[in-house]
């Protein structure tokens, strides 16, 4: 049995579509549908029951695919290990990030990581939306927020950490922020997710946790935006310390409150390195997870020297 052609035949489980598997696949929909032909012709029996307006897989099908998905993982686990042990890292890893991330802290730093694995090929997928790992083909993500639930392995790169920020012709012209309660009174730059346009928190020391209302004419749903329309003295925005680390150290913003800890829906919330659940990690996935700890895990090694 071809191996390829019951990859595709997941993949099209997946998407749902002949045409959404293509575009991934970077083919065009006959052929995948003639890859799945085959296979049914192979199989004897039809995978998928297709309409002018869907398709959706058969009840053989669904049992067929169902059991050959952890084997189809398997076998490529297995030439994976088998390829490591005489190459180093190679192939294409397919890695996504929100675009603030991807931005600020992955392209800096992958000149170096092109460097040191020449034989990776980078696919970065910058989105803010939170892409399906099995269904997009991705090998790693970087999520940030509480641990995310879900069939993956997880594990810790960063505890994330949030400075309230304001431009200095802001505070010149509107006048400076004695404590976090002012804000409600403020035009505050907001974060277009739940739990970040409507409360902070902060914190003091031991102290309990407190929170704030908050409210502003701007709604904006890219942190690199709220950091430009902060820059610009729009207002006043709630941002994590890797964006706004440099702009702190170049007084074109101000931390407004150093003494307090920052957050909005949560303080428990970390930057995640997230994968297919498999047994056996891709020495490429293994090369940049080690990689974003060397230059991220760190407290120390925040901000990154790319100089």
């Amino acid at each position: 049995m071809d191996l390829a052609a019951l990859k595709t035949a997941l993949l099209v489980r997946d998407l749902g579509s002949f045409a959404a598997a293509a575009r991934l696949l970077d083919l065009d929909a006959s052929s995948v549908s003639r890859v799945i032909a085959q296979l049914e012709q192979d199989v004897g029996f039809r995978l998928f029951q297709r309409s002018t307006r869907s398709l959706a897989a058969t009840g053989e099908g669904e049992l067929y695919l169902n059991r050959i998905a952890p084997l189809v993982e398997e076998l490529e686990a297995a030439g994976d290990e088998a390829r490591t042990t005489a190459v180093s890292p190679r192939g294409t890893l397919r890695l996504t990030a929100s675009i603030s991330f991807v931005q600020e802290c992955l392209v800096p730093v992958l000149p170096e990581f092109r460097d040191r694995f020449p034989d990776i090929e980078i696919e970065l997928l910058a989105s803010d939306a939170n892409l399906d790992l099995r269904a997009d083909s991705i090998d790693l993500a970087v999520r940030f927020g509480s641990m995310p639930k879900g069939d993956w392995i997880v594990s810790k790169l960063m505890t994330t950490r949030y400075r309230v920020v304001a431009s200095p012709e802001y505070l010149e012209r509107e006048g400076r922020v004695g404590d976090p309660n002012d804000l409600s009174d403020r035009d505050c730059i907001r974060f277009a997710i739940p739990g970040f346009r409507t409360l902070w928190q902060f914190k003091k020391d031991n102290d309990e946790p407190f929170n704030v209302p908050v409210g502003g004419a701007t709604v904006i749903s890219n942190a690199l935006s709220i950091r430009s329309a902060a820059r610009l003295g729009m207002g006043i925005a709630l941002l994590p310390i890797m964006l706004v680390e440099r702009d702190l150290k170049r007084g074109s913003l101000i931390d407004l409150f150093p003494e307090y800890a920052c957050a909005a829906a949560s303080f428990e919330t970390a930057a995640w390195l997230v994968y297919p659940s498999r047994s056996y990690l891709p020495q490429k996935v293994r090369a940049m997870i080690d990689f974003l700890r060397e230059k991220y895990g760190r407290p120390e090694s925040w901000p990154p020297d790319v100089s």
